[in-house]
């Protein structure tokens, strides 16, 4: 049935078959209980599809039906959530076959029964039902409502049972409380039976009980409920006491429009069908019946009023209804009189609930013609302010709902008013209609007020036809062709492009989404050339002093939109040397970056500019001033503005401005954070390299040449190796990023202009940093310098020289799969990127990506691809012992470049931890005294020596246990390490060793005489290694005299002239060549 919710009308001649078929299985006395509540289950999907309305007369009522009916709802338990489905299908059947035309006592027959006790009449039975499902919570409470206003109209249980229903309903709802569970289930059945009986019922039997359902609806207080049904009830029945309250008569004062006849409009004249129509509305009823109207319509309009302001739109909507439907029956002063309040509700001290409730109404009151034209020239001004509605909150704004509600006015109106009536204010309706229909920011109010625009197009609405053929509802559903398209379309008919430009001159350059903002602005720059003298001498002048004005959105986009209009003139004059230029250099820029990157858009237009030659010198002076400036931010603006100069301003002055993009990208003590700036600052070095452009030999102050290529590069080169981190992550990343970008655009630029200035040592650089951060554990950095690293590798117009290992590198990475490889997945990339390790050129810059990726933090994809795709390649060299000498003397080369640098060598730790224990290095194990091992334990033991960081303790006990395999002095030396870390002041140090001493022993049993091993191995288990120093050291003593290790020594303190101590204590060891580093 779900394909049917969109269309349910197409079920419509299925419906009746599929019931009976349904019922036949009901019927069935030899029906199990599941098999008939299957088919009720049935029966309610197809109704919630269709509509229980037209679903309800195809139920079968005649008078046989009535008794099992009312037996199978008695067999019900209203308390079994399983078979709900039933129950509302069955008291849906009753609703319908209690309106069987005979007196109900006709089915009680002799009510005494055998037994002699009283039977319940049908009619108690039928009303003792309802009341039970009114109360209950799931959906059988809405058909029990539906049941009781079809059951309690009937002449006669009206006259011997509804004030009795009705004292019920009030005592019940007066009992109950909406600020609890029961009370709110209880309310709603109460609310929901009263709204479809005062309904369905007649006035002249619910007049005289409406006006106590109001006082005691006045006293339930549901406006302030949290429940939104319970509003929305409220609300339905109190405008349907209202109409009550008042006679069903239809207003002779409304408007009436007298032609509707589409074929009658098409062949008559506008003028003819003018005349047909505005006679009518002329005779107005001065014979209309005059009657009271009694005092409590006044509290309806008012609590209808007061619901038009609701948090919920349902609630809004149902108080719209009301207000139109009892404006209807009110006379015409009355009706003046409610249209008057509503009119309140559009201040700009209300809330977008407000407005919004206010347009649903006035487009109810429109559509019934109860508005009549004397209004409309109050009305239309509310309109178009609603139309552009939009009210910051917070991050957002509120209004969209308003702008929708608006365009709905305008759809009713035009359908509802004679075109000559409107005529006064066509203009501003359509351009408005236009402009919401363009430039809304959501889709559903652009296609709003796009299908609003189709009612009024015959005759009227100026160039109708063209517009709604380019700025249909599929056309405005993309926001980009709407601004940039569309708008430039529409803006070509003289009635709509000052509106237009003014439109987003004033709402949206500064509106709250940067996008609009952005979009708003380059709308301005396709718009320029349909009114270039109103941008010229109106619109800039506007302009510029938003652009230094205190608000931060109208200051961007003003700015924007003063780059893009400028731009637009300028290549205007370039075709017809019309229009010059007038901006004035010496602007006072704002401090945001990106303020500053569109200002610069500006200076770029002026390159016509004749007499600004002058200026020059002192505007590249004062940006490279400002590079240097304690904010951040004004760092990132000048930087990208000097990459947005045109070429005539950086000619001469090209050593000034890349020195002072230099100083940026160093860092210092005093702007270590400041990682933006340094990123602008390269994306600017190679900006201005591209503008400059390259001659070998021509001025360093004109070209990128010989001159000053060693520079740009070495500025590049420094900046890949930024791994500043602060409070946001790894801000470095954002530099190592834009510095892969500037070196692939420097070195593309060269190769296609003068090759020759890349010699290899430089093209050699850039492969091997490229190579690294292909190899570190950032997917979003590892992709781009993947992506960079194969561009270079393959790029043809002319290839780039001097790459090494040209051939090698096009094997692994072959041009097929320069588009296909997934950099971002770890498992493929590490397996292509290890295989670099066998390049002598790239092993050192690999090997030192793969420490990061391998030794991670945690224990993710990367680090499990990373470490696989090593250990893979450690396999295949095993047996090559001159590529495993070259591997480990390159490895123990990271080792030293970076020691004490602790984002290097705290996960190479981790990953020689991993090495170890997966015999990378078996081939040296049975060498006594092998040098690697030599060398990697003196850098390990360097490494941690007055460290403090637990985690670089944790890798290095790791190594010092792996190193134990080693064969000769190596193994002494190594628990002599081990038993110095069992007394480490932490206590997580001294625990942690334990544990792994322990794991090393079982692992290398040959390390300990077996006689003493299960001594050794109680001491290291049973010991609680947490405990005070003295107890622990007392321990490790004992495993040293076990062992037959040296114990470490306290020497005696050395006194000096003074005969203080100088150093306190110092850790001293027998052992030869050892030093202790820790507590002893």
């Amino acid at each position: 049935m779900d394909k049917y919710q969109e269309q349910p009308h197409l079920l419509d001649h299925h419906l009746e078959w599929m019931m009976n078929s349904l019922l036949d299985i009901v019927r069935d006395n030899g029906s199990p209980p599941p098999l008939a509540h299957l088919a009720f289950k049935f029966l309610y999907i197809i109704t919630k599809v269709r509509g229980y309305k037209l679903f309800l007369p195809l139920f079968p009522h005649e008078v046989g039906d009535l008794q099992p009916v009312l037996d199978m709802l008695v067999d019900q338990n209203p308390k079994d959530s399983e078979t709900w489905e039933t129950r509302y299908m069955l008291l849906l059947w009753l609703s319908m076959i209690c309106l069987i035309p005979f007196d109900l006592a006709r089915f009680d027959g002799n009510i005494i029964s055998e037994e002699g006790h009283a039977r319940m009449p049908t009619m108690d039975r039928i009303l003792k039902i309802a009341k039970c499902y009114l109360v209950v919570s799931d959906k059988a409470r809405d058909a029990a409502a539906v049941l009781v206003s079809k059951f309690i109209v009937r002449p006669d249980v009206r006259q011997k049972r509804m004030a009795d229903f009705l004292d019920w309903t009030l005592s019940m709802l007066s009992k109950s409380s909406f600020q609890t569970m029961e009370g709110t289930v209880v309310m709603n059945g109460m609310l929901q039976a009263l709204a479809q009986l005062f309904k369905h019922g007649k006035r002249e039997d619910c007049l005289p009980y409406a006006a106590t359902v109001l006082e005691c609806l006045d006293n339930c207080k549901l406006s302030q409920s949290n429940q939104m049904v319970l509003r929305k009830l409220g609300m339905k029945l109190v405008q349907r006491l209202g109409l009550t309250f008042v006679k069903p008569k239809v207003a002779k004062w409304r408007y009436q429009r007298g032609c509707r006849s589409l074929a009658a409009n098409l062949q008559a004249q506008g003028s003819v069908v003018q005349n047909q129509i505005i006679t009518v509305p002329a005779n107005e009823a001065d014979d209309e019946e005059e009657y009271d109207i009694p005092a409590e319509i006044e509290n309806v309009v008012e609590q209808l009023l007061v619901g038009l302001k609701d948090k919920d739109t349902i609630v809004r909507w149902s108080a719209a209804k009301g207000i139109g439907r009892i404006s209807g029956r009110l006379p015409k002063e009355l009706a003046d009189d409610v249209i008057g309040s509503l009119l309140d509700c559009f201040s700009f001290q209300e809330t977008d609930n407000a407005w919004h409730g206010g347009c649903l109404a006035l487009a109810e009151l429109g559509r019934r013609g109860l508005l009549l034209p004397s209004r409309i020239s109050d009305v239309v001004p509310v309109i178009l302010k609603a139309l552009t509605y939009d009210e910051k909150r917070g991050a957002c704004s509120v209004g969209s709902n308003v702008r929708d509600a608006a365009c709905y006015v305008c759809w009713a109106f035009a359908r509802a008013y004679d075109p000559a009536e409107l005529i006064p204010f066509i203009n501003q309706i359509s351009s408005a209609l236009v402009i919401a229909a363009i430039f809304d920011r959501d889709v559903n109010c652009r296609r709003a007020a796009s299908v609003s625009c189709y009612i009024p197009v015959y005759g009227t609405f100026p160039h109708g036809i063209e517009i709604l053929t380019a700025a249909d509802y599929f056309a405005v559903g993309n926001r980009v062709n709407c601004y940039l398209t569309i708008s430039v379309y529409v803006a070509g008919f003289p009635e709509y492009t000052q509106p237009m430009i003014d439109h987003l001159v004033n709402m949206k350059i500064n509106h709250w989404d940067s996008v609009i903002r952005e979009l708003s602005t380059k709308a301005l720059h396709n718009l320029t050339p349909r009114a270039p003298e109103y941008m010229a001498n109106v619109v800039l002048p506007r302009l510029l002093p938003l652009s230094v004005g205190t608000d931060l959105h109208t200051r961007h986009g003003a700015i924007l939109a003063c780059a893009e209009i400028t731009h637009a003139l300028c290549k205007l004059a370039e075709e017809n040397n019309r229009y010059k230029c007038k901006i004035i250099l010496t602007i006072n820029f704002p401090f945001m970056s990106g303020l500053l990157k569109n200002k610069m858009r500006i200076l770029r237009s002026l390159s016509l500019v004749s007499s600004a030659a002058r200026q020059h010198i002192k505007l590249v002076t004062q940006y490279v001033s400002e590079l240097q400036n304690t904010e951040e931010m004004i760092r990132c603006g000048f930087s990208r503005a000097l990459g947005a100069l045109p070429r005539f301003l950086l000619k001469g002055r090209l050593q000034q401005v890349l020195e002072g993009l230099k100083k940026v990208t160093l860092i210092s003590p005093a702007d270590v954070s400041f990682a933006e700036s340094r990123r602008d600052a390269l994306i600017a070095i190679a900006k201005v390299c591209q503008t400059v452009g390259v001659k070998g030999d021509g001025s360093e102050e004109e070209y990128v040449c010989k001159d000053n290529i060693t520079q740009i590069y070495a500025t590049l080169f420094t900046a890949v190796t930024d791994y500043t981190t602060d409070s946001r992550g790894d801000v470095g990343g954002w530099v190592r990023e834009a510095a892969m970008t500037s070196l692939m655009e420097v070195t593309l630029l060269l190769v296609q202009n003068e090759a020759e200035l890349i010699n290899a040592n430089i093209c050699k650089q850039i492969m091997c940093w490229l190579a690294q951060q292909s190899a570190e554990k950032i997917d979003k950095f590892r992709a781009h310098a993947g992506s960079v690293f194969l561009t270079l590798l393959h790029f043809d117009h002319p290839p780039v020289p001097h790459i090494p290992h040209r051939e090698e590198l096009e094997r692994i990475f072959p041009r097929s799969e320069k588009e296909t490889l997934n950099w971002n997945a770890a498992s493929e990339a590490f397996p292509r990127i290890t295989q670099l390790l066998g390049l002598p050129t790239y092993q050192y810059y690999v090997l030192l990506g793969l420490s990061v990726s391998v030794g991670g933090l945690t224990e993710t994809t990367v680090r499990k691809y990373s470490a696989q795709s090593l250990f893979d390649y450690m396999k295949k060299i095993q047996n090559d012992s001159s590529a495993m000498e070259s591997f480990c003397e390159t490895l123990l080369k990271v080792f030293e470049d970076n020691l004490r640098n602790d984002r290097v060598s705290v996960p190479l730790l981790t990953m020689l931890d991993q090495m170890l224990a997966n015999g990378c290095f078996d081939i040296f194990t049975m060498q006594e005294n092998h040098p690697f091992s030599v060398k990697l334990f003196t850098l390990c033991k360097e490494e941690i020596k007055r460290s403090k960081d637990i985690r670089k303790l944790r890798s290095s006990i790791g190594v010092f246990c792996g190193l134990i395999q080693f064969q000769g002095d190596m193994r002494e030396k190594v628990l002599f390490q081990l038993f110095l870390l069992l007394c480490h002041p932490f206590p997580v140090i001294r625990k942690t060793t334990a544990s792994q001493v322990y794991e090393m022993l079982i692992t290398y049993s040959d390390v300990v005489d077996p006689a003493i091993m299960d001594e050794v191995m109680t001491i290291l288990s049973d010991t609680n290694w947490e405990a005070e120093l003295p107890v622990v050291r007392e321990k490790r003593n004992c495993l040293c005299d076990l062992m037959k290790v040296p114990k470490p020594q306290l020497v005696s303190k050395v006194k000096y002239g003074n005969g203080l101590p100088r150093g306190g204590v110092k850790k001293h060891s027998s052992f030869p060549g050892t030093t202790g580093t820790h507590s002893i």
